[in-house]
């Protein structure tokens, strides 16, 4: 059986820990300076001024789900746990501001922590490095905004034994969802959902935003069949 142990969505205005049905409004609509890091990450994030928005999106989606599900993490300790994610546009935006910045600032060499974020992978790459996660970490281009691909991607993964865990998750322009999935829970653990329970709402598209609501309605048990 693979199971979801909890699931992080985020956007400017709010956030929720799924399973822990644990929403969270907070004040600056337009950018996450209104957002408090300490309710989120378990420890300082290095550096975080510096990320690109999306990687801050992402950084902190992958924060929520992993708090959602109970997973610890710290400075010193490594995960053996994969991360898959995914978006419609690559890393067309940070793409354009690094251009950008040549024709703004008159420009003969590249700004580095402009060009850091021209990968789709970018993100990705940070978010592991902070939490520590030594299983697969790659970008997924599907050639749809849909979160299936990657859900399946990672329960192969799992079911493959290539890694213990997988958080698996993609971002659009204002918001990011991940999910941790695992095969055959530990006994005792805490789940909110089978992923076969997941898989028809994801497949039934809509915003993460719904898809985190309906991921509710399965935990308490009023999800229609």
């Amino acid at each position: 059986m693979i199971a979801i142990r909890g699931m992080g969505w985020i956007n400017k205005e709010e956030y929720i820990c799924v399973r822990q049905n644990m929403p969270v409004s907070y004040k600056d609509f337009t950018s996450f300076d209104g957002l408090s890091r300490t309710d989120i990450f378990s420890y300082t994030f290095k550096n975080f001024g510096r990320l690109d928005e999306v990687s801050k999106l992402v950084c902190y989606a992958v924060a929520l789900a992993l708090k959602d599900a109970g997973e610890a993490y710290d400075s010193n300790r490594k995960k053996d746990m994969g991360l898959i994610g995914t978006n419609a546009d690559g890393s067309l935006q940070a793409d354009i501001d690094y251009f950008r910045d040549y024709i703004d600032s008159g420009r003969k060499l590249s700004r580095g922590n402009l060009f850091l974020y021209t990968l789709p992978s970018s993100p990705l790459g940070e978010a592991a490095i902070h939490f520590g996660l030594q299983g697969p970490v790659f970008y997924m281009s599907s050639g749809q905004t849909s979160l299936l691909p990657v859900v399946r991607a990672a329960s192969e993964m799992l079911m493959l034994g290539e890694t213990q865990a997988v958080l698996a998750g993609m971002n659009t322009e204002d918001q990011a969802a991940y999910i941790v999935l695992v095969k055959e829970p530990a006994l005792g653990q805490q789940v909110l959902c089978d992923v076969s329970e997941a898989l028809p709402v994801i497949e039934k598209g809509g915003s993460l935003r719904e898809m985190a609501e309906e991921f509710l309605l399965i935990k308490k048990g009023k999800h229609p069949k």
